[in-house]
């Protein structure tokens, strides 16, 4: 498997090719314009020998005299990459000079003066005007060679390549440095974060003397922290509450079997021992199931299935159920609840069952305890409300923590071994929702907040039941 290439590496590189890219279009430009530059200078001074060589014939040397003395415009060649002919109406030179040897070029008429190049040789440039001189129709030519142009053009862009070379391995080379530099501050933070692991969560990265952005990535990673600490903290505390609500029962069965072994003891007492491990097994295995309940909804495997719930026959049905405990202690379940919200049914009676139960266990007697239900912004609220003592806000913000019991009264032995709110808050949240408690000196309340779906609607229907 490749190694990964570091960042410092990347981004070195990176920005040789950018230096590369810019000196590329610089030298590109240069070599462009130094190319039209040498091109515009050749062609001022071939237009510069046509009118040195009219202004000679304007001067009343004859064509046979300038044949004769060839120093007249000797100043114009002096190398062999001058070209010069004087042609007839016919095309037939009658002065030449032509060191490179090339054939006589066939050019169109130009009374005003053309350019171009050789037809018969394209590194060439000419210039050529034709006119009318002692009655005889004349075509002037001056032309260069164009190999100086071509060796000096290579020879600078031999010195670009390397220069563009040059610079880019500089480039590279600077910008590890200046990298190296830059990433410090990061080196920094992985330094720090590095001595963070499970026995040290408390640390936290100090993002005071960072930059701006790695100041906003130090504060993630202290909010994840923190996360990850209260997470590891609330396991903590589930482990300890497990080991002591799972030692009570088997001190319970430990003790009472080490009693009736310490002599002879009846059949009738026998089956009392036994129907007293029942009791204690039935409650380890309720809570067993319940722990395995809280972890599948924590990690769901798959989507959760939801259908259609009347909100009304549910309450019912569970005011039904509980209507026999209710009586025991004075207490009336009155049902306000209406309404269709898409859910999962069975989990959703379980997480109203577990609010009923606990209204029971912890409210006042001779009370009533009245479900509610209303449907705003996008979300059912479904609440279970009773009167009991006024609930600390410190305790209300641990109330559906696992095991978690506020006051002795919640110490007792209970159907759900102190799970029965936080199997509450895992509904709400494998329904996206949450839940919450409210407290005053009248009343407590607490909620279930579903996200509610197009199709969901409240009943128009004007009958509520009291019981």
């Amino acid at each position: 498997m490749r190694a990964p290439a570091s960042l410092s590496m990347r981004l070195s590189l990176l920005f040789a090719l950018v230096s590369l890219v810019l000196l590329g279009g610089l030298g590109a430009y240069l070599y462009h314009a130094l190319g039209q530059q040498i091109a515009w200078r050749d062609d001022q001074m071939l237009q510069g020998r046509l009118e040195r060589m009219e202004a000679l014939l304007d001067d009343g040397e004859s064509i046979a005299a300038l044949r004769r003395r060839p120093l007249l415009y000797a100043n114009m060649l002096g190398n062999r990459e001058s070209l010069l002919w004087m042609l007839d109406s016919h095309g037939v030179p009658l002065i030449e000079v032509n060191p490179p040897g090339l054939p006589v070029p066939k050019l169109p008429p130009a009374p005003e003066g053309r350019l171009g190049a050789h037809p018969a040789a394209e590194s060439t440039r000419l210039a050529w005007r034709t006119f009318e001189h002692d009655g005889r129709h004349l075509t002037l030519v001056a032309g260069k060679t164009l190999d100086e142009r071509e060796r000096m053009l290579a020879a600078y862009r031999l010195r670009l390549w390397l220069a563009m070379g040059a610079g880019a391995v500089l480039a590279c080379g600077l910008g590890w440095i200046v990298v190296r530099r830059g990433l410090r501050p990061v080196r920094r933070l992985a330094a720090r974060a590095r001595t963070i692991d499970v026995g040290h969560l408390h640390r936290r990265l100090e993002a005071n003397d960072e930059t701006t952005e790695l100041r906003e990535l130090s504060r993630a990673l202290n909010q994840m922290l923190a996360r990850l600490e209260e997470g590891f903290a609330q396991l903590s505390r589930f482990s300890e509450d497990l080991a002591h609500e799972m030692r009570t029962p088997l001190g319970n069965l430990l003790g009472a079997t080490q009693q009736a072994l310490q002599r002879e003891r009846t059949q009738e007492e026998y089956r009392q021992l036994l129907g007293s491990h029942v009791e204690e097994y039935e409650r380890l295995s309720r809570m067993i199931e319940t722990m395995l309940f809280l972890a599948r909804t924590e990690q769901p495997s798959r989507a959760l299935p939801r259908e259609a719930v009347d909100l009304q026959g549910l309450a019912d049905q569970l005011c039904d159920y509980f209507e026999g405990m209710a009586d025991e202690d004075g207490r009336e379940l009155v049902s306000d609840m209406q309404g269709r919200l898409t859910a999962n049914l069975d989990l959703l009676r379980r997480a109203l069952a577990n609010l009923i139960d606990n209204a029971l266990r912890h409210g006042r007697s001779g009370t009533e305890i009245r479900l509610v239900s209303r449907q705003e912004a996008g979300h059912w609220y479904l609440g279970v409300i009773n009167h009991g003592e006024p609930i600390p806000d410190a305790e209300r913000a641990r109330l559906f923590e696992r095991f978690y019991r506020g006051d002795p009264a919640r110490s007792r032995s209970v159907g759900t071994g102190g799970l029965g709110l936080a199997i509450v808050r895992s509904v709400a949240q494998l329904h996206g929702g949450e839940a919450w408690c409210e407290s005053d000196a009248a009343v407590n309340a607490f909620w279930l907040s579903l996200p509610a779906d197009d199709d969901d609607r409240v009943d128009r229907c004007t009958d509520r039941r009291q019981r």
